[in-house]
């Protein structure tokens, strides 16, 4: 049976206009609608409007929420920083050696144990102990045996009498006392407890020998002529003289002993913070497995530190910081791992909390990082309560006396210094492990839990579908 061109077409136009082939395109078209999103609005509420009153009040929990937390911290952890500075400081140890073991030996000697202990308590020291005399005791001072000392150099009480006999008019009374201290060993201490004191005791001092040895001369048949001649005899017949055996000569080394810690610790901060952005826009944050992320991730701030701590070094010589004063050539080096090590001890601490706590948290452990440390190194040890005796175990400690001793010559500590800075690390690389794990056993946990109650929630919507009774349709 045939058709014609016409009835073909007429067929084909009834067949495509069919009841049935209409309802089908137009639920297309309907749900091809329904799937399309809304058109982008332009932001229109405002602030207090109720449509955003769930928004609003989650917005102030949380915002309230940052303050009440910050406000633990500003009492929690910052009294600790306002506690270093604002006590009265304990006093500090310092020496009295009498080499000249005579009248004016014994007057000083005396007089500056009886002296009110304000910042320094004086102690009496023998003589013996030091057989190398004077130079013996500046070294033991170097050593940092004591804080300072007083040394009443000898012959003073003999140079005195022989310029008295003889009129001597080049006689110095400043030979007679020789005050030994160390500014680079903490520069802090020197400027504001060992030479105020020194400048504040020993004139007294002298003042009071000078009444004493005027009484004398007055008693001498040529005494007018005597002062007239060397009139330095009754003026200061004893003075003294501070001898800064290692002096903080470089100002821009307070960059890399104290405040420069802070930026060192701040760098730190950032670098974990790149490093983690990282990660989770590469996808590895989630997809390596947790012994690959954990090698990525110390490798990562491993290589990072390195470099940063040779620009970090290089920027304190382009400043003339001198590093070869201790150690020459070397010093350049050894001050480079001193910075990558203490990168290491302070970002690797950074590093492993921020497992814990997250990029949301990790502020609130930086603030307590940074104020603990900068605690230890603002005063000495020695002055502070006993409470601040922690300060032996810190990284900026650590440091700045790892510095002082590669910048200035302050006693070699540098194997205790390196080994603190290396403990830290290794602490650090045991708890980021330990936390790792932990995060990723946890969501591992959460993940088959969500899973289990999918497959569970689709269990039972495929038991109700069979169950359900068939309802014929006409």
């Amino acid at each position: 049976m045939s058709f014609s061109p016409s009835q073909r077409y007429s067929s084909t136009s009834m067949m495509d206009h069919s009841p049935t082939s209409t309802i089908f395109e137009t639920s297309s078209i309907s749900e091809h609608t329904k799937s399309r999103p809304p058109p982008p609005q332009r932001a229109s509420a405002g602030f207090f409007d109720a449509a955003i009153a769930s928004a609003r009040a989650t917005y102030f929990k949380m915002a309230g929420a940052g303050v009440a937390i910050i406000a633990l911290v500003i009492f929690g952890v910052l009294p600790l920083f306002w506690g270093a500075v604002y006590a009265k400081p304990k006093p500090i140890t310092g020496w009295v050696v009498d080499f000249d073991r005579s009248s004016v030996g014994s007057f000083v000697s005396t007089a500056l144990e009886s002296s009110p202990i304000s910042t320094i308590r004086w102690e009496i020291v023998s003589a013996s102990l030091f057989p190398g005399g004077p130079s013996e005791l500046a070294q033991a001072i170097k050593d940092e045996k004591a804080w300072v000392a007083i040394s009443i150099n000898p012959n003073a009480t003999f140079n005195l009498q022989a310029a008295v006999t003889s009129a001597d008019s080049l006689y110095n009374g400043s030979l007679a006392i020789t005050a030994y201290a160390a500014e680079a060993r903490q520069e802090t201490a020197f400027r504001s407890f060992i030479r105020p004191n020194l400048q504040a005791t020993l004139p007294a001092i002298a003042q009071a020998f000078a009444r004493s040895h005027a009484q004398q001369l007055s008693a001498l048949s040529n005494s007018s002529a005597l002062i007239a001649a060397v009139p330095q005899l009754a003026t200061t017949p004893i003075s003294y003289t501070i001898h800064n055996l290692i002096p903080f000569d470089i100002p821009v080394a307070t960059a890399v002993t104290f405040v420069g810690l802070i930026y060192l610790l701040i760098l730190a901060f950032f670098l974990l913070n790149i490093a983690f952005q990282a990660r989770v826009i590469s996808g590895i944050e989630h997809t390596l497995s947790t012994a690959s992320l954990l090698k990525v991730r110390i490798t990562t701030a491993f290589v990072q530190y390195l470099f940063l701590s040779l620009f970090y070094t290089l920027l304190s010589r382009a400043f003339q910081l001198d590093f070869s004063r201790s150690f020459g050539a070397g010093g350049f080096p050894l001050l480079w791992m001193v910075n990558f090590c203490g990168m290491l001890a302070l970002g690797l601490a950074l590093e492993s909390m921020l497992t814990l706590l997250t990029t949301r948290f990790v502020g609130f452990f930086l603030l307590p990082w940074v104020v603990v440390n900068v605690s230890s190194a603002v005063l000495p040890v020695e002055v502070e309560y006993n409470l601040y005796r922690y300060a032996y175990a810190m990284p900026f400690y650590n440091i700045s006396k790892a510095v002082r001793t590669i910048v200035f010559g302050t006693k070699n500590e540098l194997g205790l210094n390196f080994g603190i800075l290396l403990a830290w690390t290794v602490l650090s690389l045991v708890t980021m492990s330990i936390f790792q794990l932990h995060i990723r056993h946890r969501s591992h946990s959460a993940a088959l839990a969500a899973y289990e109650k999918e497959l569970l929630s689709e269990g039972e919507e495929v038991e109700q579908a069979t169950t359900k009774p068939i309802v014929s349709q006409v």
